[in-house]
């Protein structure tokens, strides 16, 4: 593969690709967008010959530019001087460490966010949903911060932001104020965090979240760590207000670990209110507890995937990588047939796409070219060893190469 000078240029032709279905094309861009994907050598003899640049990528794997459902810009602490964990038991007390560590750390929230960004869209991520937290102690300065690295980086990468209590709503005085104002400085969407396991406060919580949701015309993205029955209770009434609102598609439950350990009549009841109410989950196949991806998608429920945090205050680990994300999780559920290494391939691409409302994403002749070109001959082989990137495009541009950003 010829590798373009370290500029953005816009390449015309990516010839002979292998397309996620196996079969092999030349894929023609213009004006940003995918114009044909042509079967190799054989583009019709009316089409005009692209002018420019064509990158021959020698059967090399395309596929849409990975999504991050879920990432903290905010908390990383990339960029700055490794951080011993800290341990903690609950949701409250690693909130209480958090704020603590983050106290010591002088490298600005803005510089380290964009060192996660340049690693991220290195690595074939064209599109993000950062939530940044909103809480008394720190104001909206974190928002403010993440507003600025949105605009610093939008010729690489597309991000919205989630407003996020991480320090609770009705247990942290000011909070719902400060959420309000996040979503008319910059934020895209509204987030809560355990109704109950943090606030004790299921209906409070959730008369902000909704109330704003509606207000701003906003969507919606909880955390929810709580488990059992106590979780499902929650999940059910969240798909119970997302339908009496009309906010379908548009609300979204992160991590949602009780769906994994619900009885099976109590997971069905729960995954098809989900499932009528368009609640999507998000899941970064953790550890212990998690979302059932196929049995939830079997149901009707949409499940998609991100990173959660990367290296910071709640664990060391994590390198924004996307398709090790894939792997992560097609581990952890036991996906092994070639069938289902494409399912974990969906959650980072176009099933996360769709929970995103991301309009023009895809593989097909009108969307965006936000491309990711893999070292790999297949799908399933991308998803098992989550191998290099040669090549990744944002709207037709070269944007990194061989691992480096450009520009």
């Amino acid at each position: 593969m010829t590798v373009p000078s370290p500029t953005l240029s816009r390449p015309d032709l990516l010839h002979d690709a292998t397309l996620p279905d196996g079969t092999r094309a030349d894929i023609t861009i213009r004006a940003g967008r995918i114009a044909a994907l042509d079967p190799v050598g054989d583009r019709g003899a009316g089409d005009e010959p692209p002018v420019g640049t064509t990158i021959d990528v020698a059967g090399a794997l395309v596929l849409p530019a990975f999504v991050d459902g879920h990432v903290h810009l905010d908390k990383t602490f990339l960029g700055s001087d490794w951080q011993p964990h800290v341990t903690g038991g609950t949701i409250r007390e690693r909130v209480a460490a958090e704020r603590a560590l983050r106290e010591r750390v002088r490298v600005p929230t803005a510089e380290r966010a964009a060192h996660l960004v340049r690693r991220i869209v290195a690595l074939g991520t064209g599109h993000v949903r950062s939530h940044v937290d909103v809480d008394p102690q720190l104001g909206l300065s974190g928002l403010h911060a993440l507003v600025e690295v949105r605009e610093r980086f939008r010729d690489v990468l597309s991000v919205q932001l989630v407003a996020f209590p991480q320090s609770g709503i009705v247990t942290a005085p000011g909070t719902a104020d400060l959420l309000d104002a996040a979503l008319r400085e910059g934020a895209d969407l509204i987030g809560g965090l355990d109704p109950i396991g943090f606030d004790n406060d299921v209906e409070g919580h959730l008369d902000v979240v909704f109330g704003l949701a509606e207000r701003h015309g906003a969507g919606i993205d909880l955390h929810l760590h709580d488990g059992g029955e106590s979780g499902a209770g929650q999940l059910r009434e969240i798909a119970a207000r997302t339908a009496a609102v009309g906010l379908a598609g548009k609300v979204t439950v992160s991590h949602a670990y009780c769906l994994g350990d619900l009885e099976p009549a109590a997971f069905a009841r729960t995954a098809d209110a989900l499932a009528d109410a368009g609640v999507s989950i998000l899941t970064n196949g953790p550890s212990g507890s998690m979302p059932p991806v196929l049995a939830l998608r079997d149901r009707g429920v949409r499940v998609f995937a991100g990173s959660d945090n990367i290296r910071d205050a709640w664990w060391p680990y994590g390198t924004g990588d996307m398709l090790e994300r894939a792997t992560i999780v097609g581990l952890r559920q036991d996906l092994m047939s070639d069938d289902e290494l494409a399912v974990a391939a969906d959650l980072v691409t176009d099933a996360a796409a769709t929970a995103l409302g991301l309009p023009d994403y895809g593989l097909t002749v009108g969307a965006r070219a936000d491309l990711v070109v893999v070292e790999a001959a297949s799908l399933p082989e991308a998803v098992a060893a989550h191998p290099a990137r040669r090549l990744v495009l944002h709207a037709g541009r070269t944007v990194a190469a061989e691992g480096r950003l450009l520009g």
